[in-house]
């Protein structure tokens, strides 16, 4: 081989290798998600800019363990100006041959700004899988980890992870 083609070759590795970008092994879903519907934002009363935010949504799996499940969920935010404490929340991933239900117990999320204007909400946290069926089963009472990245103000990207 001559020396343009060894260049050419190992160019082409490495881009592969960028494009490819393996699951991690502890990931068990990637998400990309939509809001369903309006979310109601309730002023709480005792000072500006505290609200609860209640909100339903549905993702699709695109990546994971849970790749082509449907996960549909719902959760209750309550927000102090652009920071938030997640209240409640969780879900059921459906796929064919298997369920899982899991519930947020803990998290955080926060306004995401650009240009001055609010492009969507970033959020982590833990939760728990508080029931699995068929090839899931064994993920029952496992804990995970979630984070949330925004693509727009009604769309956002999520992960699930081994804890």
């Amino acid at each position: 081989m001559n020396k343009r083609t060894v260049i050419t070759l190992i160019g082409a590795t490495f881009g592969l290798i960028a494009v490819s970008q393996p699951a991690r092994a502890d990931m068990i879903a990637r998400y990309e998600c939509s809001t369903a519907g309006f979310y109601s934002q309730e002023p709480i009363g005792d000072r500006p800019d505290h609200n609860l935010v209640t909100q339903d949504y549905v993702c699709v799996g695109v990546d994971g363990l849970l790749k082509g499940a449907v996960y549909s969920a719902s959760n209750a935010v309550e927000w102090d100006g652009p920071k938030a404490t997640i209240v409640f929340g969780g879900g059921v991933h459906r796929i064919p041959g298997g369920r899982l239900v899991t519930q947020l117990i803990e998290g955080s999320a926060q306004a995401v700004m650009k240009d001055g204007k609010p492009i969507g909400v970033e959020s982590s946290g833990k939760g728990i899988v508080k029931f699995g069926s068929g090839p899931f089963a064994g993920l029952s009472g496992k804990s995970v980890k979630f984070v949330t990245t925004p693509v727009n103000p009604i769309r956002f990207n999520l992960e699930f992870t081994a804890d």
